[in-house]
């Protein structure tokens, strides 16, 4: 059977001030009808510009300089606008990463979807609307009626994403391209989303691209998956075969970048790729990823570009490499003891004790949220606790208390004896402001772009370490960069001349100027390609074994948690459901809330199969004080009866320093079964799925 899109041998290119950059290099891919075909890589490798030229969105600093790209047997390169405008919304659909830039804030969303019946169907805006409403059941959109007459802003991004997948489906596509679709969202609302897509194909037959640098999502959702590097496919097969032995040096070197649900800092170390995806101006004389691996040899890997060839005969299983007999080699060790691991003393006296916090945003109409509610914790030096949990669960909030940025409305927060919950940062003396650091999740935000890396540095070690001498604080900036693995030379460089991951180190070594005592972290690898995360992990546990910093660590990524941190607080609704050690967290008896984060959290980890946990709806409102308990609306395991919304459950203790906040019994936590199976459990068939 004719392939529905077939690309052979496409080259794409970008000009920019002075070159012409190869974004795309000679690449080919089919797509069956019906498949699901995942591609992968770093930022920069050409993922994004193969979806842009299978439109014909290149902008115009780009351009489709060779090859072809064929659906349905229509080479689409050769089609004028107005025959390409027809086929875009119809026949083909994009769903991008973030929805709230694919939708028009100044029209309501039910005129934007009806757009798409009218244009593409020939309906009109009174027929579109039945539709549309029926449309947007089918995304599970609770209130569609009046989902129509809201703006966009109106809308969490879980409900954006779902009225754009709404628009994409609308006109029954062929073929839809998904590029980075669920990035922005929670890892439970992902799994909602990407169950309701693959409902969609399968009703409507639609053929999917799937773009993303999320590989355990990739394993989850697609058949064949292709591994992209300079441009090219350098390796490509089933996800089970091809995450399970990897041959290629580059996909190994990605899959030795993530942590895994069942080891820590302790058990291994995480190994980032070296260097960076290298800018192509011109075809490269041998394998692009030549540069950057452990296996190339020279006269062997520089005289030729690697062909995508067959390996071990198996069907569908490609390889584009000249070492592929010793890329096995190449991979992490299984057990490794890193140096950067780091843990509090058993007898470690608490520098932030935290009681009976809460804070309530009163709104214009004089009603007040309440972002946390009667939070309590302590932190001990040395240590590492992650704080995680959905968008709205309170965890943002609860770091801007402990820095400053906002200040508590009841409760302590006693930062080495002293209150400082009710003291915002301009209020703060000296030492309390150098106590305590943050790390954001966005360094262009908090890099001020008109000064260079060195005086952004010397201004941070003259004010919060208090050194006066210009030689001691050059020489101070030198350890620092050097902690952060930065040449000196970036210390005369502003904040646009260096990479994303670069940025962030500098971003680290600001906040470790002052050598503060704590460290709040806030999300600050999410938006960093798989090897530079790891990099940035590593920087950031070597920095606070240097100075015996604690470390609050605040993620939504349950795998980087279970990396990096000793204990682990997991908050709901601004509450704390449960709170333990890591290993306590990752093994029953968990809370539901708990239970429902790690069911949903994507592993690459083919040896692994995870129990399916339904969970429904978003983070609830917290406006007004609410009594009962803040998961009840969504919790699989409501008990029968009011108990769980009218009664406010308590904090059970499980074992030493665990504790889960639930109205069920210990015995009966106790008796849940793990989300973590072996892939050949027998529970698989009923109640499982492929992590």
């Amino acid at each position: 059977m004719q392939p529905l899109l077939d690309i052979a041998g496409l080259a794409v290119r970008y000009r920019d001030e002075d070159h012409d950059v190869l974004a795309v290099n000679g690449l080919s891919l089919t797509l069956g009808r019906g498949e699901t075909y995942g591609l992968v890589g770093e930022s920069g490798c050409g993922k994004s510009s193969v979806a842009m030229a299978i439109v014909r969105h290149l902008g115009r600093r780009g351009r489709i300089a060779q090859g072809s790209i064929r659906f349905d047997g229509v080479d689409l390169s050769t089609l004028r606008e107005d025959e390409m405008r027809r086929l875009r919304g119809s026949r083909i659909a994009v769903i991008y990463q973030d929805p709230a830039a694919a939708l028009n804030p100044t029209k309501r969303i039910g005129r934007q979807l009806a757009e798409v019946l009218v244009h593409h169907a020939g309906s009109s805006a009174a027929a579109a609307r039945s539709p549309v409403i029926a449309m947007l059941r089918a995304m599970r959109v609770p209130d569609a009626e009046l989902v129509l007459e809201r703006y966009p802003h109106q809308l969490s991004g879980g409900q954006q994403q779902r009225v754009v997948i709404a628009m994409a489906f609308l006109a029954r596509p062929e073929l839809l391209i998904l590029d980075e679709p669920t990035t922005a969202l929670d890892v439970t609302v992902e799994r909602e989303i990407i169950e309701l897509l693959q409902e969609m194909q399968r009703a409507n037959g639609t053929t999917a691209l799937f773009i993303s640098h999320n590989l355990g999502l990739v394993r989850r959702v697609c058949g064949r998956v292709g591994v992209m590097y300079g441009g090219q496919i350098v390796e490509e097969g089933s996800g089970d075969v091809l995450f399970g032995d990897p041959r290629h040096p580059y996909t190994r070197g990605l899959l030795a970048c993530l942590p895994s649900h069942d080891s820590d800092k302790r058990s291994r170390r995480l190994h980032a790729i070296p260097g960076q995806v290298a800018r192509l101006y011109a075809p490269p004389g041998g394998c692009t990823f030549m540069m950057r691996c452990a296996a190339a040899r020279a006269g062997v890997c520089d005289v030729a570009v690697p062909e995508l060839e067959p390996v071990d005969a198996a069907p569908g299983r490609l390889v584009r490499c000249f070492r592929q007999d010793v890329a096995a080699a190449i991979g992490r060790p299984a057990t490794e003891h890193p140096a950067t691991a780091t843990s509090a003393p058993a007898d470690a006296a608490p520098i932030l004790e935290i009681t009976a916090l809460t804070k309530r945003f009163t709104l214009a109409d004089g009603s007040a949220i309440l972002a946390n509610h009667e939070v309590s914790f302590d932190l001990v030096a040395g240590e590492t606790v992650a704080v995680v949990g959905e968008s709205g669960s309170g965890k943002s909030t609860l770091g801007r208390i402990v820095i400053g940025l906002e200040v508590a409305s009841a409760g302590r927060v006693l930062l080495h004896g002293r209150d400082i919950g009710r003291l915002a940062a301009h209020r703060r003396d000296p030492d309390q402001i150098r106590s305590v650091q943050m790390i954001f999740q966005n360094p262009d935000s908090t890099l001020n772009p008109a000064w260079t890396v060195g005086r952004i540095l010397s201004r941070a070690i003259k004010r919060l370490g208090g050194v006066a001498s210009r030689s001691r604080r050059a020489e101070e900036m030198r350890r620092l960069l050097a902690l952060v693995r930065l040449p000196a030379e970036v210390a005369s460089m502003l904040p646009a001349q260096l990479s994303g991951g670069q940025k962030q180190r500098v971003a680290i070594a600001r906040a470790f100027a002052g050598r503060p005592a704590l460290v709040i972290a806030d999300e600050p690898i999410s938006s960093l390609d798989t090897s530079v995360k790891t990099a940035i992990l590593d920087l950031l546990l070597a920095a606070q074994k240097a100075d015996g910093t604690t470390l609050l660590f605040i993620s939504h990524d349950l795998l980087v948690v279970r990396y990096v941190a000793d204990r682990m607080i997991v908050m709901h609704a601004g509450e704390i459901v449960e709170i333990g050690s890591t290993e306590d967290i990752f093994a029953p008896p968990y809370h539901p809330y708990t239970e429902a984060l790690l069911a949903a959290m994507p592993v690459v980890d083919a040896r692994v199969m995870q129990r399916r946990v339904v969970v429904t709806g978003e983070v609830p409102s917290r406006i007004g004080d609410r009594p009962g308990c803040s998961f009840a609306s969504r919790c699989a395991r409501k008990l029968a009866g009011d108990v769980c919304e009218r009664e406010t459950p308590p904090m059970r203790t499980m074992a030493a320093g665990h504790a889960i906040r639930c109205h069920h019994p210990p015995e009966v936590l106790r008796a849940v079964p793990p989300v973590f199976l072996p892939a050949g459990a027998v529970a698989r068939a009923s109640n499982t799925t492929p992590s």
